[in-house]
């Protein structure tokens, strides 16, 4: 008994808590520092704010009984992961929502009470909303460099993440709690859309779960991507992604699933902000480098040879829906990167995807999808044939790309629009 209490206690401190909780010292002027926690003797204004979630929410691999969060397992004994890891990991998340602060925040700490056995981890994940509704991408909050959001907000998103090797018990979580607080940070660098050349693989594993919970069917409409920073709810699109042939066919789709690979490679990011391989050029996958070069001895992130150069797999609608034949290098735009963008979200209701057309006319060519969900950068509009859609009966047509349209009667959300010219 002595032995187990020992572990836990051990373990509490790499999860968050600092390593001399009982004198702290002076609160800390580095930003990346850890946040001060407060004592009994600070004023309620000098210390953070603070936010303590139950272990409640929408779940993804994770079980909660008793107060405590741990990786699920089917009935029948079998563990659950992503479909698109292929046994590599165990994986699971807990979405514990978001949380309105008092005042604004950009510096965020969430130590964790729990236990880790050797080789499993437990993440959090915090996002802040902006003004203009959109969310940045998941940032970890890591034990001494709590996350830094790009700018100051009073929304905050947090996510538990659970890992563990396969055929592992993996970590528990008995309490969470987020401290908050904002501190100078120079102005925001207004940033391009990151848009790179990746080699796309078809997914498939019809049946198979992606990592935020949804059962994949046949022509479904997402991608993986390999890193969970851009990964959306079931159902939603926060972060899309438009794919683009060499032939000109496009699909806008959501990001619901991790993978291939890898889980930690957000190679759209500056090396800055990339939270593994920083010394890869940015928009260069870790997978084509191992494939290509022997980068990490031609292994990915767990061990495995590399077998292709992916950087992103594609659902079985949206691979067919590019007019694809077999894996090849494509074009991304990865569209949450572009906070200046207009941005609307395609609502079908199971009518499956928003067919693209050359002209705003219900009867010219098609030349390409927006899925379900999925986030669309719109530019202008312009009026053609009438379509009844989701959001009622319209003539207007939203331009997507140059000479690209999709009807407004099925875009939701989509803010004022020039006339295009």
């Amino acid at each position: 008994m002595a032995a187990a209490l020992t572990t836990a206690l051990a373990l509490s401190a790499p999860l968050g808590a600092p390593a001399a909780l009982a004198d702290p010292g002076p609160p800390s002027t580095d930003p990346s520092g850890p946040l001060p926690r407060d004592t009994p003797s600070a004023a309620a204004d000098e210390g953070p704010q603070r936010w303590a979630p139950p272990l409640a929410g929408t779940s993804t691999g994770v079980e909660v009984t008793e107060g405590t969060a741990r990786l699920s397992t089917t009935r029948d004994g079998t563990e659950t992961g992503p479909a698109s890891l292929r046994g590599a990991q165990r994986q699971g998340l807990l979405d514990l929502g978001a949380h309105q602060f008092a005042e604004p925040v950009n510096r965020i700490d969430a130590p964790v009470v729990g236990d880790v056995p050797p080789g499993g981890q437990v993440a959090v994940d915090v996002r802040g909303q902006g003004d203009d509704g959109q969310w940045t991408e998941w940032i970890p909050a890591e034990p001494g460099a709590p996350a830094m959001l790009p700018e100051p907000t009073r929304t905050v998103a947090v996510r538990l993440a659970l890992l563990a090797p396969t055929g592992s018990a993996g970590p528990t979580v008995r309490s969470l709690e987020v401290l908050a607080d904002e501190v100078p940070a120079g102005p925001r660098a207004i940033t391009p859309r990151a848009s790179y050349r990746v080699f796309a693989t078809r997914e498939g594993l019809v049946g198979g779960t992606t990592a935020n919970g949804h059962r994949i069917a046949p022509e479904d409409q997402f991608v993986a991507l390999p890193s969970r920073r851009a990964l959306s709810p079931d159902g939603k699109g926060e972060y899309s992604v438009r794919v683009c042939t060499d032939a000109g066919r496009c699909a806008t789709v959501p990001v619901w699933d991790v993978g291939p690979w890898n889980t930690k490679d957000d190679y759209w990011n500056p090396a800055d902000q990339r939270e593994q391989w920083k010394d890869l050029p940015q928009g260069r996958p870790m997978a084509q480098a191992a494939y290509e070069d022997r980068y990490n001895g031609g292994n990915d992130g767990f061990g495995r040879p590399i077998k292709n150069p992916a950087g992103i797999d594609l659902a079985d609608g949206t691979f067919h829906g590019l007019g694809l034949t077999n894996n090849s290098f494509v074009t991304v735009d990865y569209l949450w990167t572009a906070r200046s963008a207009a941005l609307g979200r395609a609502v079908t209701v199971g009518a499956g995807p928003v067919q693209e057309r050359a002209t705003p006319d219900a009867a010219a060519p098609e030349a390409g999808v927006v899925g379900d969900g999925a986030q669309v950068e719109v530019r202008c509009q312009r009026a053609g044939t009438p379509v009844t859609g989701s959001q009622g009966t319209s003539n207007l047509w939203l331009q997507t790309r140059p000479e690209r349209y999709v009807p407004a009667a099925w875009i939701q959300g989509a803010p004022p629009l020039p006339p295009c010219q």
